[in-house]
């Protein structure tokens, strides 16, 4: 289990081990607080770990799922980092977001029948698949699971909003710095430390920036006290003032 202060990615064997016990879920579970509040731990939930396939480890470049593949699963993160992202019309890659341990991807594939991206391991990603049609069954018996998939799909619609705003490049890097320490931080990683396991270009791509903005903005945070960056690793010093910086954007 991740413990307060880890470092992420956190590397090792025991995270590509790590599944819980006989009554206790992995600890980067998608799904474990919605089915604990029913009142269920693993040995009452026989149904749902039937349904779960491990999947993994899945290396840098290799895809989880393309644009068009019929879809019949949603995944949720275990390990690692999962890049989802669209080609354009004039085959330019659009970044749609950066999927960490304990997020599901697939959600938006439940209007159609296809999924409508593709998504792709950025480091050693390990991935629980689950069956779409059986825990849609599932979600009926238990209200809470019902409810927890409603709301991994409202803030999938609020976080693609997010950067569709007039915002400037110190408000939107600010916020997706933010918005990763607080993404970690909820599953017992350090919210002041960790490594940006996607490159600048993929972050300029999906803060729909320049690479070199990127480049510049972290510069100007470093000097300004707001970070310590070197080469992927970033820490931050000042979590007050990054976080006033976001407010513009996350309206919190």
């Amino acid at each position: 289990m991740s413990q307060p202060g880890v470092v992420f990615p956190r590397t090792g064997p025991g995270i590509m081990s790590d599944d819980g016990d006989a009554l206790t879920f992995c600890s980067t579970c998608a799904f474990s607080q919605a089915c604990l509040s029913e009142g269920m731990d693993k040995s009452a939930l026989m149904d749902l770990h039937v349904l779960v396939e491990h999947v993994g480890p899945l290396h840098p470049g290799e895809h989880v799922f393309r644009e068009g593949d019929p879809f019949m699963a949603i995944a949720a993160v275990r390990a690692g980092t999962v890049k989802t992202y669209q080609i354009d019309r004039n085959g330019h890659e659009q970044v749609l977001g950066f999927h960490l341990p304990g997020e599901v991807i697939g959600l938006n594939a439940i209007h159609g029948d296809r999924y409508p991206c593709n998504a792709v391991a950025l480091d050693t990603v390990m991935l629980c698949r689950f069956s779409f049609p059986k825990i849609a069954t599932l979600a009926q018996r238990l209200p809470n699971l019902q409810q927890h998939l409603f709301r991994l799909m409202s803030r999938d619609i609020g976080v693609a909003s997010l950067f569709a705003r007039d915002n400037s490049a110190d408000e939107r890097m600010a916020a997706f710095l933010i918005g990763l320490s607080r993404r970690l931080a909820a599953r017992g990683f350090s919210p002041r430390r960790f490594q940006l396991t996607m490159s600048r270009t993929d972050i300029a791509n999906y803060l729909r920036q320049a690479p070199e903005t990127v480049s510049r903005v972290l510069r100007r945070f470093e000097k300004d006290g707001l970070l310590h960056i070197k080469q992927r690793d970033v820490e931050i010093l000042d979590l007050p003032r990054l976080e006033e910086l976001a407010l513009a954007v996350l309206r919190d």
